[in-house]
């Protein structure tokens, strides 16, 4: 009886409920009508005033929206932002990234995206720390110690230590790894006292010897199982390599069967532990092209970013309106050499008319890019350098007076001869455009003195092996000087001999003041004192002429559009260009200003 009292009161409440929502429902309605549908009539008198506040209230808001998107344009300005996959362009072979072995502009390229050196150069040229954060030296200039950074890692994850160092440096010694930085690392004690020290004995002050210190560092458990006469042929070096440099390797494809046509693909990504930062680059792709055609063409079809590894700008590239050249200047000299221990060559006056009848303006005005000329064995505003000590200048006429006095008389086709013997010799050069019009230059010059100059313009194997074998007359070439002044092994007698590791004395050059004056110069720390020291070399060199000094040489690096990061500043070497790569950018973006 209570269930069914209980249910009888639940419907009357419902009833009830129902009744009044409808009730509310009606009032409302009335309400509505009213309050709001009868007064409509009422603006009649006003519509003109509503609809005027109306359009006003729309302009103000339509104008508050323009003025938001003009300030926006205003405060932002496009500039370069993280992101983006660049594609370089390079021309060669890739054989080996290992830095213990890596040579080639191709090879030093890619390991230098790899791998990460104890030391490396800012924007200014100047060294600094680049796995390492400082150095010193003791009194005597014989024992540098080394810090490295802290929180070093490998690419897998492995932390980096003074132990992988003296395990790199211990390699390169070692005869057995064949490795060729082996000379300049004779002699030399290297320990670690700790995780984070390394410590450098040498057996003689040597001012320059931190400029030694840029090569790459690799890891010690990796390679420590690789007998190091094994260590050239590891796939650690080609295609598991395991660097702590700003990119790690993420692929590697090679497509085509012909060596002439091949080409290399090298997918790098960011190592976000790099010690220098997280590059900003997405993606960096090496492509590496052995035809000239293929590397211009795909430039031109825009796959590329960036080339390297051109002389000149070619002329199907051009026209086009993204094309950006750039010309770092290298610490470099051009040089013709003179080979000293033979033939006409060997007679110092012979080779003093030869540089007085060295046009060195004209051959940089045709070179098509801006450089400094070289005039003496270290660069133009080198620690050292001393215009005093400049070689003679540009004078036809003196040449010829000076050949005259030396017995060289003039025949009737110009040429001069001497007892018989016709100054006749060969100038041997790369058969690049920039060498071979430099070459064609300087024969002409020289045959307005009277000299017989044949041309050898050599493909690059041949050409290497005459640099290396001195089977010149005299050959056009460019050393590598880097910022220190030390030019021990292109001058010193000791570097001509055939028995040196290698020979780079090109004019086989032999004078004993130079000799004493070079040593002398390296040995001290002091950079007045250093300076002082290299006069008496200068002063030889001069006199001798064993040599005429051009230019300066340049890394031609075309780019598709701008490349925030990239400088023109002056490169040791063209793989320097990646010295800041992990701040190269070739996106762009809105940022407020």
């Amino acid at each position: 009886m209570r269930f069914k009292f209980l249910k009888l009161r639940f419907r009357r409440q419902l009833r009830y409920g129902q009744q009044q929502v409808g009730d509310l429902g009606s009032q409302t309605e009335q309400t509505f009508e009213r309050h709001f549908v009868r007064r409509l009539g009422h603006l009649k008198p006003v519509r003109r005033f509503v609809v005027g506040w109306s359009l006003l209230l729309v302009l103000l808001i339509g104008g508050v929206i323009t003025q938001n998107v003009l300030l926006s344009n205003y405060y932002q300005v496009l500039r370069p932002v993280p992101g983006g996959i660049y594609s370089e362009g390079m021309l060669g072979t890739f054989t080996n990234a290992n830095p213990l072995f890596a040579t080639s502009n191709v090879d030093s390229s890619v390991s230098r995206l790899l791998f990460a050196g104890l030391f490396t150069y800012d924007s200014t040229n100047h060294l600094t720390g680049d796995l390492a954060s400082s150095y010193s030296v003791d009194t005597d200039g014989t024992t540098y110690t080394v810090r490295l950074k802290p929180h070093l890692t490998w690419q897998d994850g492995q932390p980096l230590t003074s132990a992988d160092v003296l395990f790199t440096y211990h390699l390169i010694q070692n005869a057995d790894t064949q490795s060729p930085l082996q000379s300049s690392w004779s002699g030399i004690t290297v320990t670690a006292p700790n995780p984070r020290t390394v410590t450098f004995k040498l057996p003689d002050p040597l001012a320059s010897f931190p400029y030694n210190l840029t090569n790459g560092i690799v890891p010690q458990h990796l390679l420590s199982n690789i007998a190091p006469a094994d260590l050239r042929s590891a796939d650690f070096n080609t295609v598991r390599p395991v660097g702590a440099g700003p990119f790690q390797l993420q692929d590697i494809k090679v497509t085509g069967n012909d060596p002439n046509t091949a080409q290399e693909q090298i997918a790098l990504v960011p190592f976000g532990g790099y010690q220098g930062g997280k590059p900003k680059l997405q993606e960096f792709i090496a492509r590496i092209y052995a035809s000239q055609d293929d590397l211009v063409g795909a430039f031109k079809g825009g796959q590329l970013n960036g080339v390297e590894g051109l002389d000149s700008v070619p002329a199907a590239v051009r026209h086009m309106s993204s094309l950006k050249v750039h010309s770092p200047l290298l610490t470099a000299a051009t040089m013709a050499f003179f080979k000293t221990s033979s033939g006409v060559l060997s007679d110092q006056p012979v080779r003093t008319a030869l540089v007085q009848a060295t046009n060195t303006s004209a051959i940089i005005k045709s070179l098509g890019y801006a450089t400094h000329a070289v005039n003496e064995p270290l660069l133009t505003g080198q620690l050292g350098y001393d215009p005093a000590y400049a070689q003679p200048k540009f004078d036809v006429a003196a040449a010829r007076q000076a050949l005259d006095a030396d017995g060289w008389k003039v025949g009737k086709n110009g040429l001069r001869s001497k007892g018989g013997q016709p100054l006749r010799f060969t100038l041997t050069a790369a058969n690049s455009p920039e060498s071979a019009a430099v070459s064609r230059q300087l024969q002409a010059q020289w045959r307005a003195v009277g000299a017989d100059v044949q041309l050898l313009l050599q493909n690059s194997g041949d050409f290497q092996n005459a640099l290396t074998y001195h089977t010149y007359d005299a050959v056009l070439y460019g050393i590598a000087i880097g910022p220190d002044p030390d030019v021990f092994v292109y001058w010193d007698s000791s570097q001509a001999d055939i028995r040196s590791n290698n020979r780079l004395n090109l004019s086989e050059y032999k004078n004993s003041q130079a000799d004493l004056s070079l040593e002398a110069g390296r040995t001290r720390l002091d950079p007045t004192l250093r300076a002082v020291k290299y006069k008496p070399f200068l002063q030889a060199w001069q006199h001798d002429s064993p040599a005429v000094g051009l230019y300066q040489p340049r890394m031609l690096y075309l780019t598709n559009g701008p490349v925030a990061g990239f400088s023109d500043h002056s490169l040791n070497s063209a793989a320097d260009r990646f010295n800041n790569v992990q701040n190269w950018e070739i996106r762009q973006g809105k940022v407020t200003n």
